[in-house]
């Protein structure tokens, strides 16, 4: 008696699937030109850090110059509009391979309560923008002193304010 192995049907609905998974992360998790992309659903990459004194943000823009970037603080919303231009010229050749992302990008994020937006500084290196918007002094964090207590009374600044009040 001869064996006859038939293979799977679960076999191929696996290959499929494992197409079907990664189609959807490269087109939905993963799109392509992660960072730019148009205003039509995409963003532009940001960081934004929170310390003591100011709110940073951080935003990559290779291949942008400067005065092509443009920042608006208005209703508590920061949006940066940047366009990147193309350098190439039609009847130069088909692309075999087009990732670099050509037109306006876009992000607005809701910016925290107590910032000073009419103080925040811009500088732009190496293709990052960066934005320092300070903080409000009502805003920032405060240090609070905390005075020793010895057998139910303040010692050091209470035994001053104390012999004041006996002069008196």
């Amino acid at each position: 008696m001869t064996l006859v192995r038939r293979p799977s049907p679960f076999g191929e609905l696996l290959s499929l699937r494992q197409a079907m998974d990664r189609l959807f992360e490269d087109t939905f998790v993963r799109p392509r030109g992660v960072g730019f992309a148009s205003l039509d659903g995409g963003a532009l990459a940001l960081d934004v850090t929170s310390t003591a004194d100011a709110l940073v943000v951080e935003a990559a823009l290779p291949g942008v110059k400067p005065e092509e970037v443009d920042i608006t603080v208005a209703n508590g919303t920061l949006t940066i509009r940047a366009v990147i231009a193309s350098e190439r010229r039609d009847g130069e050749g088909k692309y075999l391979v087009q990732e670099i992302r050509r037109g306006e990008v876009a992000r607005s994020v809701a910016l925290p309560s107590g910032l000073e937006p009419d103080k925040a500084n811009a500088t732009f290196e190496n293709g990052v923008l960066t934005l320092r918007i300070p903080k409000a002094e009502q805003v920032k964090p405060r240090q609070i002193r905390i005075s020793p207590v010895t057998d139910g009374h303040q010692t050091a600044d209470s035994s001053a304010a104390g012999a004041e009040g006996t002069q008196g």
